[in-house]
């Protein structure tokens, strides 16, 4: 997660903190339908408007982490080492992510997701943006366009290997089975590098 510096940044994120942590104890306790934001912003002493100002969703306060995790996705790209291939360093970033999210307090968290229309689509559509946020910047490491189909391919597949590796029995495991899959699947499909790329071929 990024650590914000300034003070007037650090009083924003702690809270931001305080909202969806107060949010996520009413739902699990009273049930994600049964609470509304007015009861959430009441227990955090926040104003309506200050949760709306930090969360543009009821849904978003269970994810509270989205953003964290898109960016965390998109640097694995961008901030590898110069020579480290880019399907390694997905594994490793899915490793991090699915180990933070199967940990046993994490269980009724998930247990909550499922059992709600509202937030099962609200995921979805998280999983959406995250695969097309990872496709532009794997296209833009490789210098081409962000359309490309190949890139937004390997993009839903990462992403699908963090959900499948999630609800496996051994996730760890699982995330390492996916991840041989999407290696050979790229290096059958990966594009060739176009000329606006970093000149290392790092693929």
């Amino acid at each position: 997660m990024t650590v914000p510096t300034g003070r007037r940044e650090r009083k924003k994120a702690a809270t931001r903190q305080k909202i969806a942590d107060t949010a996520l104890r009413l739902f699990l306790a009273r049930g994600y339908d049964a609470v509304g934001i007015r009861e959430v912003a009441a227990e955090a002493d926040v104003a309506v408007t200050t949760v709306f100002s930090h969360f543009a969703a009821k849904e978003a306060l269970v994810f509270e982490l989205d953003e964290d995790f898109e960016q965390r996705l998109v640097r694995a790209v961008t901030d590898r080492a110069p020579h480290e291939p880019l399907i390694p360093a997905l594994r490793q970033e899915i490793h991090a992510l699915v180990r933070h999210c199967t940990g046993d307090d994490a269980a009724p968290v998930w247990r909550m997701i499922v059992a709600s229309p509202a937030l099962r689509e609200y995921e979805e559509s998280m999983r959406l943006r995250h695969a097309e946020s990872l496709a532009t910047a794997i296209a833009a490491d490789l210098g081409l366009p962000p359309a490309t189909t190949s890139c937004r391919t390997i993009a839903r597949f990462v992403i699908d290997a963090y959900t499948l590796a999630r609800e496996a029995a051994e996730p760890e495991a699982a995330v390492d089975e996916i991840f041989q899959m999407i290696e050979a699947a790229w290096a059958v499909a990966r594009p060739a590098q176009g000329t606006t790329g970093r000149g290392t071929d790092r693929r």
